[in-house]
Order: C-alpha cells, then structure tokens, then sequence
C-alpha cells in the first residue's frame, strides 16, 4: 500500500461526516498522589491524594476520540441520577460531544476509581450495577431516530447490559444502509451478526473460538466465525504483535507502532474510533486499520483513557 493511500483525511473532509456512537459508558476517576510510606494497619503502601482527576471512559472515550480526529459524534447512552452522571454530562459537554443520555433512577453510573502512587496504578475500584430494560427498550427508539443523521454507527459493548437490544439495533442500520462497527464482549458473537466489522483483542477473539495454535488454525476459525454469523470482517487487535484484519479479500497483518507502552487503557476505544472515523471519511479498511494501528500505538504512550488527534496521527 503506498504511502499516498495512507494519508489522513483532511479536517474539512472528516468534519463532514458524523459517526453515532451507542454502548456502556463510564466515568473515569483518577486519585493522584504521593507514597511515602507503609501504612501500620496492613502491608500496604498508604496515599497521600493530592489530585483528583476525572476523564471520559467506555462508549464516552470512543466518541471523544472520534472527535479529536475531527469528525461530528453523538453519543447515545444510558446513567444513572448520580454525581457520576452530573461529571459525565460535564465533560461531555466540555468537550463538545452531543451526547443523547437516557436516565435510570435504580441504575448506578459506571465509576472507576483508580488510585495512583508514583504513576503507577496501586487499585482500581468499580461502582456498577445493571440498567433497567425498560431504558435500554427506549434506546431503541432513539438509536433508529438518530440513524439518517449519521454516516456510521459504532457499538462499544463493555458488557454491562447497555446493549440488550443490540441485534435489532444491528438490524435497523443495515436496513439504512450504515456500516456497523462493533467492539465486542462475552462469549457470543451471534448477537453481533450482520455487522460490518467486529474488533476483538486476542483473549476477547478466544473466549469465542478457542485458543488457536499457529497463524493457520487462527485464519481457519476466524473464517468460520465470519460465515456463521455474517460478519464482514474481524480486526484482531494483538497488543505488541500489531493487529490483523480478515476479509473478504484477504488477510492483512500490520505490525505494531507502538514507540512506548506506558497504558494500554482505553486503546480499544481508540481504534475502533479512527477505523470508524476514517472509513466514514472513504478509506478504504485496510488502510484504515494501518492507520488505526498508528493511533493504538500513539495513545498507549499516555497515561489513562486517552485519545490522538487529527495533527498526531497526521505527523
């Protein structure tokens, strides 16, 4: 593939297409501070908090990468009544994402709580539960509403129940025409049938087809994946081996990018956010991915939830 082919799409040309983003989202707070020394109560190191910190996690992280590289985003979820909820629409709001918010009142806003000593992660804490289905049934109707506006829909599933009626979902943007990327979750990928393309990391791919033992066996059931559920394509995203895009036309593999690991977290939500937002702006896959792949190996050199910009992954 020539160089020319892998070029970034201008800004003019991705702030013309909108890229409707549906899935769990959570919110992403960070206690920063100092370790000096052992606490006397148990062997644990105690931290004295001197920042707090909160970023945009899940299905929020993905749109707020899609609108770093430059393109429209709408974001269709559902939270809580909670101070999580009230931070989230903050920074949403803060950074320009419109965002379609269904509220529960029995539902707890995605928190996660990581505490951070040294820059290094010491724990993470979770506060979930599950939505109700009567929020996930309205999201429907919103989900089809939104549909004409938007060029590509992309389901972030990080499996906490906020894709219930994702195959109907499936169902009404083909039916519309729109491409269907999904980042997938759980042992199932039937639910995920007829989408445009799916985006396992290795363990997320072998939890559905069973572990693989050489590049052959991994190409076989990937093919049979792809036929028993009318997937388009499958990006297996393979952390420092690259990732690898099996098509129709093929299998392409691109080796990884990455400069420096410091985080992998939310790297899935990056490159599933630039393969979206550079197809929608008319690359073709492959070329997509490969630039995909150059976002994932920017952003794991940041701390955190993440994203690149349209000038990082232009350089």
């Amino acid at each position: 593939m020539s160089a020319a082919s892998l070029a970034v799409p201008s800004l003019d040309e991705l702030a013309r297409r909108r890229i409707l983003v549906v899935g769990d989202v959570m919110l992403d707070r960070y206690w920063h501070g100092a370790v000096d020394r052992i606490s006397p109560e148990a062997p644990v190191p105690v931290v004295r908090v001197e920042r707090v910190e909160e970023r945009l996690g899940g299905a929020a992280n993905v749109a707020l990468n899609v609108k770093s590289l430059g393109a429209r985003v709408t974001l269709l979820t559902v939270v809580g009544e909670d101070h999580a909820a009230d931070s989230l629409r903050g920074l949403l709001a803060t950074h320009g994402i419109e965002a379609q918010l269904r509220t529960d009142p029995q539902l707890s806003t995605i928190l996660k709580l990581r505490v951070i000593g040294r820059a290094q992660q010491l724990i993470r804490i979770d506060f979930e539960n599950d939505p109700g289905h009567e929020v996930l049934a309205q999201m429907v109707d919103a989900f089809e509403a939104s549909l004409p506006l938007h060029d590509v829909v992309v389901f972030s599933d990080y499996g906490k129940g906020g894709l219930a009626h994702i195959p109907r979902m499936i169902e009404l943007a083909r039916a519309a025409g729109k491409p269907v990327f999904i980042d997938p979750k759980g042992h199932d990928y039937r639910r995920y049938a007829g989408s445009s393309v799916i985006t396992p990391n290795r363990s997320e791919l072998a939890q559905v087809v069973g572990a693989w033992k050489d590049e052959a066996d991994l190409a076989a059931r990937v093919a049979a994946l792809r036929e028993s559920i009318g997937v388009e394509s499958v990006l297996l995203t393979r952390s420092e081996e690259g990732m690898t895009l099996f098509g129709a036309d093929g299998i392409v593999h691109e080796h990884s990018k990455a400069r420096e690991v410091f985080d992998v977290t939310g790297a899935g939500d990056t490159v599933i956010a630039a393969l979206a937002t550079l197809t929608a702006a008319g690359l073709p896959l492959e070329a997509a991915m490969r630039l995909a792949n150059k976002a994932a190996g920017i952003v794991v050199g940041k701390f955190g939830t993440a994203t690149v910009s349209h000038e990082e992954l232009s350089a």
